[in-house]
């Protein structure tokens, strides 16, 4: 199957790339059928110098059967000689990574609440068993509160003990 895609050059941290057309089994950077273009991503976009394609040579190939790669259909789409691939959806595109999370707990937050409108209905239940649990933890803390008294007794005798010695 024939691509037209971007081949990679330049140097380390300056890329430079030809849009080519070939083979889709050949490697990114090796071989190619045409040389149809450049695209140098560091211009500027209002630069003619940017990107440079044979119009003529683009139009052959895709009536060959050729397709763009996603990149380079866009490259065309802004040049008019291919349509405009349509938008992906990256709502978090534009958040930054450390507010992304931030969005996510509060989209949390309000997912929650959904969750709680069921069991309101099943509310009143939960009332009842409460009120049955309550008699019992007030029992508790009285049969601890003893057991608090006796524990700092047996400790000050130690520390007589301690002195003594």
């Amino acid at each position: 199957m024939l691509k037209i895609r971007l081949s990679m050059g330049g140097a380390k941290k300056r890329p430079v790339y030809k849009i080519v057309v070939a083979d889709s089994r050949f490697p990114r950077d090796g071989r190619f059928i045409e040389k149809v273009g450049f695209f140098n991503p560091l211009l500027p976009k209002a630069k003619k110098e940017r990107i440079n394609l044979d119009v003529e040579r683009i139009k052959h190939w895709i009536g060959k059967g050729a397709k763009p790669t996603l990149r380079v259909s866009r490259i065309l789409g802004e040049a008019e000689v291919y349509p405009m691939p349509p938008k992906g959806n990256n709502p978090h595109k534009a958040i930054p990574k450390k507010d992304r999370k931030k969005d996510n707990t509060e989209s949390g937050k309000a997912a929650e609440p959904k969750k709680e409108d069921a069991p309101k209905a099943a509310e009143p239940k939960k009332e009842d068993a409460p009120k049955a649990a309550e008699p019992k933890k007030e029992d508790a803390p009285k049969a601890a509160e003893p057991k608090k008294e006796d524990a700092p007794k047996a400790a000050e005798p130690k520390k007589k003990d301690a002195k003594k010695e």
